[in-house]
């Protein structure tokens, strides 16, 4: 196992160490003692590895990896029995079918393993020569040379870039800041490398008087001045300076002098402001330095000021076959050729990719596409045609700074390579199998591991089109995928059924896609140690069989077609279980759910359950609760309200339950005390009575107690079967940061208004008439608005209206736009206008808007309109790209618009091909605007005077032209592309997941 993940590992394990040191899970007298000692054992072992990956070993001692992990899943396996024995003694149900005698050998049988375990230890301290290995390193790959790998000619379409970024760089002089810093960004294998050393060898590149090229890497700043130095000066003696004196003798010579440097591979924002003083910023001289980084926020914080940022694009499906067909000798591609697909697919447009599994085929001489698809994997750690990108593949896994970021990496080989998964959904399976432990300090680790695994742009985001702008959904990158999937089987992470097997035949986790696995297949894989299990498809009875599976924690079933409710039955009896999604043909719960004290998170959307069990609401763990449901009328309400009036509920989501003319989820919502986020459907039945419990229910949950909440309060409210007078009752003061109402609105509910600190506000109806959007300009607060309607009436925007909003979307069915006037939405990035019947450029004037980056329109407008709204945005002062969006709907137990393609139609005529993204947000980092701003961030982003730089990505089409899209990034998170493989040609079909 590698050393990283197996410390993520151990930190996981003495998390759980801990919960059996509580007295429920006492087994014997000196069991708390065995306990405490197991835990400082796994402190060793964990500072051990730790002193190998940082090259020490003068803390602790030297340990087998390997031999540590086998002895690590013992400790798991010991661990998770006790604790599952201990919550089957907990359970009423068990002392009335178990004998006591056959407690009592339970019990003592566990007791011998922990002694085992104990015993183990101490052999091994007794005999340290089992404990030392060589020392752990990973041979660093040169400074972006997977990059340096990819030849001129296999950057097909550089020119398009390479011209718009010669743009920058011969800008003329007259500037009043004349230094610009361009930054490259993009993942290993793109060529920023080589796209650098074209600007850098160019003939406006040649004419800088003092010019440099230096690859940061690993060197420290005083190594980087120093090679500077001696590319720029004549040779002088720099023997025995600091930094400060190098920056110095530097800032002196280039003081007054055009100069034009390039640092190579800039990997963290610290290097960049060490090093940045250097560089005089004289106004009479016009200067230039490029930067190349694979992480977004290195190359934010390098063009903040006065800059532009390039990101990478992967080439286009034509381009992709053209450059594989070269590399490979093959004749011909044929798109019908299932493996030729699939391997154009792995690719996924990375142009140090194709060019490997190109060679690989040449070296095979093989003359068809057959088995390249499975051979490339099984090859791909030990050919020498691939072995250039399997060492990039490694030093981008390697580099990752945490050993949890790993594990979570590695997570993502749960999913097949085209799967969009859920963002929220995978970030609770990482809590839920312990990757990840919230602290004191960090009480959201899964957010910052997504955060991190984007800003180095090694996960993309596939997202909606929503009122905030979050990011949704995201995959990992075809070959990144490829090396994840081998990592994890080779160290036994997960299993999966492939080429019908299971391999391999022991692991911890196992996925299953489209696979139905028989008896016979089953017996040569043991069920009992699986913790976690997905199926996407059919599974078979075999793997439906949930008595072996005891120490499950993690169960995602909702894409599993052949579940139904005979099944839940023994799923109940799963007692270590935190994480259960459903589907399938699943139409009711069990009361033997009440058995899953553990649970925390139980997602229903993909079920048929349109009753809830009450024993649900009874599960002392559950925090988040998803589904389309309501309480039986027989739910004796008074025993559920003491429950929830104890404090023992954890509740947090609740989205959500239907309101009728039954009594149910308003009369105990007013007791949850922790809800966060909270979803309600008022169906036509609802009577008088029960509509006002749930005003009174929305009035508790958003009531703003001395002006003191802070947290991200939600709220949805679907009431097209009833009238709006359910929410004329709510008084402030009320806050909420997130509102969502949809329903027939003739004007917008006072409370709205009222709404302390209200970021993001979503309306739905048939019309929404001139009252109510006058209404919205007074929302002072307010950074995302989407209106859905069949028509708008027709209103203006003052010049102090929504004086915050960074994002404005309208889907509608009438072209009929509010008139805004200059000074209205100073702080406007993203100009959404969904209407496929709009012609020309409707009543909206871009100009006035001098923070816009983009504006997104229905696919389907006509030609005419689409080339009113490119011309507009060539002549705005910011040129915000123009984009195309194609809508499809929404996957079962989705609520919004599904993006299928945006294409950029902003650079030259319109390319169907050039699949890109609206910008995004990602998970709603903080904000600043100004000319040239992307959206990061929220708070910062109407106070800042820095803004950053434009930023731009190409897409490859096959008419060799680049489109150019500016992201939106954060200085702590990275935008996640729209996905590639929709960016390479015509969209391919992308299983949700």
């Amino acid at each position: 196992m590698d050393a990283g993940v197996l410390s993520a590992f151990i930190n996981n394990l003495v998390a759980r160490l801990f919960v059996l040191a509580d007295e429920n899970y006492k087994l014997y007298k000196d069991f708390e003692e065995d306990v405490h000692f197991l835990t400082e054992e796994l402190h060793m072992i964990t500072s051990a590895i730790d002193d190998q990956l940082s090259g020490r070993s003068d803390r602790a001692l030297q340990f087998k990896v390997n031999e540590l992990h086998e002895l690590a899943l013992q400790m798991e396996d010991c661990i998770d029995r006790i604790m599952y024995h201990a919550s089957k003694e907990q359970q009423p149900w068990y002392h009335m079918n178990q004998a006591s005698g056959r407690r009592i050998r339970s019990r003592l049988q566990l007791a011998k393993e922990m002694q085992r375990l104990k015993k183990r230890l101490l052999e091994a301290h007794q005999r340290k020569e089992r404990y030392s290995v060589p020392r752990l390193s990973h041979p660093e790959l040169p400074p972006s040379a997977s990059d340096r790998h990819i030849a001129r000619d296999d950057l097909v379409c550089i020119d398009t870039p390479l011209k718009e970024i010669l743009e920058h760089l011969s800008e003329a002089e007259g500037q009043l800041e004349q230094l610009k810093v361009i930054s490259i960004v993009g993942f290993s294998g793109l060529g920023k490398t080589v796209l650098a050393q074209e600007l850098y060898d160019s003939e406006v590149g040649r004419q800088f008087e003092k010019r440099a090229w230096v690859s940061a890497g690993q060197r420290n700043l005083e190594e980087l001045l120093t090679e500077i130095l001696r590319q720029v000066h004549e040779p002088l003696s720099l023997v025995n300076c600091n930094a400060r004196q190098l920056s110095t003798n530097l800032r002196n010579h280039l003081n007054n002098k055009r100069y034009f440097i390039v640092i190579d591979d800039m990997r963290s924002t610290d290097q960049w402001n060490s090093i940045k003083s250097s560089f005089p910023r004289p106004r009479d001289v016009s200067s230039r330095i490029v930067v190349t980084t694979k992480i977004q926020s290195v190359a934010n914080t390098c063009s903040s000021t006065n800059g532009y940022m390039h990101k990478m694009r992967r080439l286009d499906e034509e381009y992709s076959k053209q450059l594989l067909l070269k590399e490979s000798c093959l004749q011909e591609y044929s798109a019908s050729h299932l493996d030729s697909k699939a391997i154009l697919d792995k690719c996924d447009g990375q142009p140090l990719a194709l060019t490997s599994v190109g060679q690989f085929i040449q070296s095979r001489n093989w003359a068809e596409w057959d088995g390249v698809c499975k051979e490339v994997r099984s090859h791909l750690d030990s050919d020498d045609t691939l072995k250039r990108m399997y060492q990039m593949l490694t030093h981008e896994y390697s580099s990752l700074p945490s050993h949890e970021l790993k594990a979570c990496l590695l997570y993502f080989a749960m999913f097949p390579s085209d799967c969009r998964v859920r963002v929220k959904r995978l970030m609770r399976r990482w809590l839920a199998e312990g990757f990840l432990i919230p602290t004191v300090l960090c009480s959201d680790p899964a957010t910052q591991s997504l955060k991190e695994l984007m800003d180095r742009n090694i996960i993309q985001s596939i997202d909606v089109i929503s009122n905030n702008m979050k990011v949704k959904t995201c995959k990992t990158y075809g070959m990144m995928h490829e090396y994840i999937m081998c990592k994890s089987l080779s160290e036994k992470m997960i299993a999966l059924f492939y080429d019908g097997k299971l391999q391999p035949r022991a692991a911890r986790r196992l996925s299953l896609h489209d696979s139905n696995i028989t008896d016979a297949t089953k017996s040569e894989f043991d069920l009992t140690l699986v913790r976690s299990l997905i199926v996407i498809g059919q599974a078979g009875k075999a793997i439906l069989d949930f008595r072996k599976y005891q120490l499950l924690r993690v169960l995602d079933l909702e894409q599993c077609t052949d579940l139904h409710n005979d099944h839940l039955n023994e799923v109940c009896n799963l007692l270590l279980i935190k994480y259960l999604s459903l589907g399938g043909r699943v139409t009711s719960l069990p009361k033997e759910i009440k058995r899953l004290k553990l649970l925390e998170t139980l997602d229903l959307r993909r079920a048929d359950v349109k009753i809830l069990s009450p024993e649900v609401i009874q599960l002392p763990n559950l925090i988040h609760l998803f589904g389309k449901f309501k309480l039986p009328n027989t739910v004796v309400l008074s025993k559920l309200q003491k429950f929830l009036s104890s404090r023992q509920c954890k509740l947090e989501t609740l989205a959500g339950f239907m309101v009728d003319e039954s009594e149910g989820f308003a009369e105990l919502m007013v007791h949850m005390k922790r809800l966060r986020k909270v979803k309600i459907w008022c169906e036509s039945s609802a009577t008088s009575s029960s509509l006002s419990n749930v005003e009174k229910a929305i009035h508790k949950f958003i009531h703003d107690v001395n002006d003191s909440a802070d947290d991200p309060r939600s709220l949805s409210v679907h009431f097209d079967g009833c009238s709006e007078d359910l929410l004329e009752g709510l008084k402030a003061p009320c806050y909420l940061k997130s509102l969502k109402l949809q329903g027939r609105l003739l004007k917008l509910p006072e409370f709205v208004t009222a709404l302390r600190r209200l970021r993001e506000l979503c309306l739905e109806s048939t019309r929404l008439t001139a009252d109510l959007l006058t209404a919205l300009g007074y929302l002072k607060d307010l950074l995302y608005l989407k209106l859905i309607a069949d028509e708008l009436d027709q209103i203006t925007f003052r010049n102090s209206a929504l004086p915050k909003l960074l994002c404005l979307c309208f889907v509608v069915k009438h072209p009929t736009f509010p008139n805004i006037e200059g000074g209205a939405l100073p702080h406007l990035i993203s100009l959404q206008l969904i209407c496929e019947k709009m012609d020309g450029q409707c009543s909206i004037q871009i100009k006035g808007f001098k923070c816009l980056r983009e504006v997104v329109l229905d696919d389907e407008v006509n030609t005419d309109t689409k080339a009113k709204w490119v011309q507009a945005a060539k002549e705005h002062e910011n040129r915000p790209k123009v984009l195309l969006l194609k809508r499809a709907a929404p996957p079962q137990g989705a609520t919004e618009t599904e993006i299928t393609e945006c294409s950029v139609v902003s650079e030259g005529p319109v390319q169907q091909n050039d699949i890109q993204m609206p910008q995004q947000d990602p998970l709603s980092a903080p904000v600043t605007v100004g000319p040239g701003a992307g959206l990061q961030g929220a708070q910062a982003a109407v106070s800042s005077t820095m803004a950053p730089a434009p930023v731009h990505d190409d897409s490859y089409s096959s008419n060799g032209s680049t489109a150019l899209v500016p992201s939106v990034t954060s200085t702590a998170t990275a935008l996640m592309d729209f996905p590639e493989s929709s960016a390479q040609g015509a969209a391919r079909e992308v299983i949700p997941c």
